[in-house]
């Protein structure tokens, strides 16, 4: 059974920054590919990439043929993404796992000019505005939860749910390092021009636009 994600939630926020007549599109650490295969209706090629062999086959088991989601076993640090090859880059969930002074110039260059790309994250709580924001989630996510109970239960159609959800397969967990502080400080000299917004549920989203002329299709 699929769990409450918070990620879902904010997939129509990213989506919205897709540009127009995207060409190309890698979704990096895709696990399952629920986000890469709503990206595929917005992107002529969509590339997903993870390090996790099994979260690719969950991936391809769950994603109807034929696609123009291609998806293969990959480590962004090591993989060569290429220069200036991409209209549209995604990570949810999976720059804390990287580091981000390392990854950031990576995703940048891998950019077509026009380009954008598109962070959901995770940031560490320091600050008292970060620990109200996080108090105010907590009765939000026990009605998620609930909610996504019934509905599972109910058998009701949901706008969150994958029928083909790669069952007993779970992305790897680990806490975030950089605090929302840090993460705008970083962001600010390797993505100049980023926009860095707090959400509810401990994310946050990093949006970045390449310097260049809008993005066209080949």
């Amino acid at each position: 059974m699929r769990r409450w994600n918070h990620n879902d939630l904010y997939h129509r926020v990213l989506l919205r920054h897709v540009p127009p007549h995207c060409d190309r599109a890698l979704d990096v650490g895709c696990g399952t590919g629920t986000f890469a295969r709503a990206l595929a209706e917005k992107a002529r090629v969509v590339e997903g990439i993870d390090r996790a062999p099994e979260m690719i086959a969950a991936a391809r088991a769950c994603t109807p043929q034929p696609s123009n989601v291609h998806y293969r076993v990959a480590d962004v640090l090591a993989e060569d993404l290429g220069t200036r090859r991409y209209d549209f880059i995604s990570c949810l969930a999976v720059v804390h796992h990287l580091p981000f002074a390392t990854i950031m110039p990576r995703l940048r260059e891998a950019l077509r000019p026009g380009g954008v790309l598109a962070v959901l994250g995770l940031y560490r709580e320091r600050t008292a505005t970060d620990y109200a924001v996080s108090l105010a989630a907590v009765p939000l996510n026990w009605l998620g939860i609930a909610t996504f109970a019934v509905v599972r239960l109910a058998s009701i159609p949901f706008h969150h749910r994958d029928r083909r959800t790669g069952k007993g397969v779970r992305p790897p967990v680990a806490p975030a390092a950089m605090t929302l502080a840090e993460i705008r400080h970083h962001a600010g000299t390797l993505l100049p021009g980023s926009v860095i917004r707090r959400h509810l549920f401990w994310r946050y989203s990093l949006l970045y636009r390449r310097p260049g002329d809008s993005p066209a299709a080949d």
